[in-house]
């Protein structure tokens, strides 16, 4: 049976919510918490398999208590946003960053509109995030790791192609914070993410990083040193150096698909892209990872420890798609000596 903690000042909320896991026959509601402080405490006395947390509370808000509880008493953390307004938004993005694990938006807002998709997906979000193991999350000085090797190539990449599903926000931005200004290729990322929260992400991304991150247009061109983020509901592709939205049905249970954009690069790009396949459930970006092996591109893969989830990551290997595997830490190394920036690692 998974436990579950439920923190959210709505009495509405956690009512529909204690409501929808009543319904199943391996989910139970263990606790609930009207404020971030009773939230950490409940935590710590009833060790949940899960919480499920509002941003907005009193006495201690949602993104004071994650920080503690993953100091104190981890737990995988389901931030449930009310608002898809700019500011709460970022707010959730922010909470990934101190260690919650997933991000999901209520229906109708704060009035919470339950639907049957919403049902569908939180269900199965809570199987998934339960089963995750996670670790104290403090505030460390960075230590810089060894350097990885890096393959010597024929020329050097023009695109860097990233993908990525659960405990994909925090492992993309740490890439992403690693890039200097002048980053000399143009980055292309599918991150698999609730249902309006994409263009949030690309900003979150923006803010925090050194390089220019917005949400992909059709038929746009990425210049060195942009990034752009597929969009929900729609694979992004590149044609004659352009992008392409696709409504095309989805590849691997997903739209946006890391397997779609990584074998349009692939054949539209060659030997000019850099994959790399970050944590994640499911196979989805494994075989386009090799496509771009075999079309002479280079490719990374997050290695087992660090990975929230390891299955794309495994799959991949499974596959022979992955030129290195490397801890998160590892890549952005790797990524810069591939482009020829070994010495412009930014210390985070």
């Amino acid at each position: 049976m998974i436990k579950v903690l439920l923190a959210d000042d709505s009495n509405l909320a956690r009512t529909i919510l204690r409501d929808i896991f009543h319904r199943t026959s391996d989910i139970a509601v263990v606790g609930e918490a009207a404020d971030g402080r009773e939230a950490v405490d409940k935590s710590r006395l009833l060790k949940p398999d899960l919480v499920i947390m509002d941003i907005l509370m009193p006495v201690m808000d949602g993104m004071a208590a994650i920080e503690e509880i993953m100091a104190t008493s981890p737990v995988p953390i389901l931030v449930l946003s009310s608002t898809m307004e700019d500011r709460e938004v970022h707010s959730a993005f922010a909470a990934i960053k101190k260690g919650a694990l997933d991000v999901m938006g209520k229906p109708g807002g704060a009035d919470f509109i339950l639907t049957e998709d919403f049902q569908a997906r939180l269900v199965e979000k809570v199987r998934l995030l339960a089963r995750i193991r996670v670790i104290h999350h403090l505030n460390r000085a960075f230590v810089e790791p060894v350097p990885a090797p890096v393959p010597p190539q024929d020329a050097a990449p023009t695109i860097l192609a990233v993908g990525a599903s659960t405990g994909g926000p925090r492992a993309v931005l740490s890439i992403l914070k690693a890039l200097p200004a002048d980053f000399p290729g143009a980055v292309y990322i599918v991150q698999h993410i609730a249902q309006g929260f994409a263009r949030g992400f690309a900003k979150w991304l923006d803010t925090e990083s050194s390089i220019s991150v917005r949400l992909a247009e059709d038929g746009e061109g990425v210049s060195p040193g942009e990034a752009v983020v597929a969009p929900n509901d729609c694979h992004m592709i590149m044609e004659n150096g352009h992008i392409k939205l696709i409504d095309a049905p989805p590849v691997n249970c997903c739209r946006p698909s890391i397997d779609v954009l990584f074998n349009a690069l692939a054949e539209d790009q060659g030997a000019r892209v850099l994959g790399v396949l970050l944590t994640g459930m499911g196979k989805d970006g494994a075989l386009g990872l090799r496509r771009i092996r075999e079309c002479g591109g280079a490719t990374l893969v997050q290695d087992e420890e660090t990975s929230v989830v390891f299955g794309m990551p495994r799959a991949a290997i499974s596959l022979n798609a992955a030129g290195q595997v490397l801890p998160l830490s590892g890549i952005p190394h790797a990524i810069l000596r591939l482009f020829g920036k070994n010495d412009q690692f930014r210390m985070q």
